[in-house]
C-alpha cells in the first residue's frame, strides 16, 4: 500500500491528521475541477460583452494580466505564511479553514458576471492558507517536498507555455470535448474518494489512491492524469487571454484572468505535491 513503507505513517495521529489534510485537498481538488468549468462560462460571457464605450476606454493587455496575477500569487504566499511561519501549531485548522473559504469564493468569483478584485485577492488569501498548511504539513513528512513542488510546477507552466506560443497544442473543439470529460470523471473520482475518506470505509490516508495496481500507487497513476489535466486547463487560460486582447476585452477582465490562472496553478501545485508525497511514502 502507498505510505504503508514509511513507519511514520503507522501512528495513529499521523494517519488522523494526514485524513484531514487530505480530505482537505480533496475538498480543494473539486473546487479547482469545478471553478475551471465554471470559470469557461464567465470567460466566454467576457467575449461576448459590446466593445468598450466612451466610459471605458480601457482595453485589457498581456502586461495587465501578468501584473494582476503576480499580485494574486504574492497574496497567495502571503497567506501561505501564516500556517507555515506565523501559526505553525494551527496548520491543519487554518488548512481546513482555506480550503472551505476558497471554495466559496471560488464558486462565487467564477459565477460572477462582473469581476470583483476584494473578492479575487481575498480567495487568494484563502488559498494561501490551504496552500501553506498542506505544504507544511507534508514538508515536515518529506523534508525537500515543498522545493519539489514548486520547482515542479514552474517547469510544467514554462514547457505549457512554450508549446502553446509555439502553436503545437492548442484549445481545439475536440481537445475541449475530452477534456471536459476527462475533467468530469477526475471529479467523480475525487468525491467519491473524499466519501470513503470521511466515512471510515478505508483506513488509507490517501483513501483510494492509495491502492496499488501492479505495484504501482492508484494515485500516482490518477496524479499524472491530473496534472495534465491542470496543464490543458492552462492552455485554455492562455487562450482566452490570448482572444480577450485580440478582441479588445475592456480592461477591468484582466482580474478574470488572473483569477484563472492563480485557480490553475494551484491546482496545478497540489497535485504535484500529491503525487510527490505518494510517490515518497510508497518507497
Amino acid at each position: 500500500m502507498a505510505l504503508g513503507g514509511n513507519p511514520v505513517f503507522n501512528g495513529k495521529t499521523f494517519r488522523s491528521a494526514t485524513r484531514g489534510g487530505d480530505q482537505a485537498a480533496g475538498a480543494g481538488t473539486m473546487m479547482y475541477a469545478g471553478q475551471t468549468m465554471a470559470n469557461q462560462q464567465q470567460l466566454e460571457h467576457m467575449y461576448n460583452q459590446p466593445s468598450a464605450g466612451p466610459a471605458q476606454t480601457g482595453r485589457m493587455t498581456f502586461d495587465d494580466v501578468i501584473v494582476k496575477t503576480l499580485l494574486c500569487l504574492g497574496v497567495v504566499l502571503v497567506g501561505a505564511a501564516i500556517p507555515a511561519f506565523v501559526l505553525p501549531g494551527l496548520a491543519v485548522p487554518l488548512m481546513v479553514v482555506g480550503a472551505l473559504g476558497g471554495f466559496v469564493l471560488g464558486l462565487v468569483n467564477a459565477f460572477k458576471r462582473e469581476p470583483s478584485p476584494a473578492l479575487i485577492l481575498a480567495y487568494a488569501g484563502l488559498e494561501g492558507l490551504f496552500v501553506g498548511g498542506i505544504t507544511m504539513f507534508l514538508e515536515s513528512m518529506y523534508p525537500g517536498i515543498a522545493m519539489q513542488a514548486v520547482l515542479g510546477t514552474l517547469v510544467v507552466f514554462g514547457v505549457t507555455l512554450a508549446l502553446f506560443k509555439s502553436g503545437k497544442v492548442r484549445a481545439t473543439p475536440k481537445a475541449m470535448k475530452f477534456f471536459m470529460i476527462a475533467m468530469i470523471s477526475y471529479l467523480a473520482f475525487s468525491l467519491v474518494n473524499l466519501g470513503l475518506m470521511l466515512f471510515n470505509v478505508t483506513d488509507d490516508p490517501w483513501g483510494l489512491r492509495g491502492a496499488e495496481i501492479a505495484g504501482i500507487p492508484v494515485g500516482v497513476i490518477i496524479g499524472i492524469l491530473a496534472i495534465g489535466l491542470a496543464a490543458f486547463s492552462l492552455i485554455i487560460d492562455f487562450t482566452s487571454i490570448s482572444e480577450g486582447v485580440r478582441n479588445g476585452a475592456p480592461q477591468k477582465y484582466s482580474w478574470t484572468a488572473a483569477f484563472g490562472l492563480t485557480v490553475t496553478l494551484i491546482w496545478l501545485y497540489v497535485e504535484i505535491l500529491r503525487l510527490l508525497a505518494i510517490l515518497r511514502g510508497s518507497d
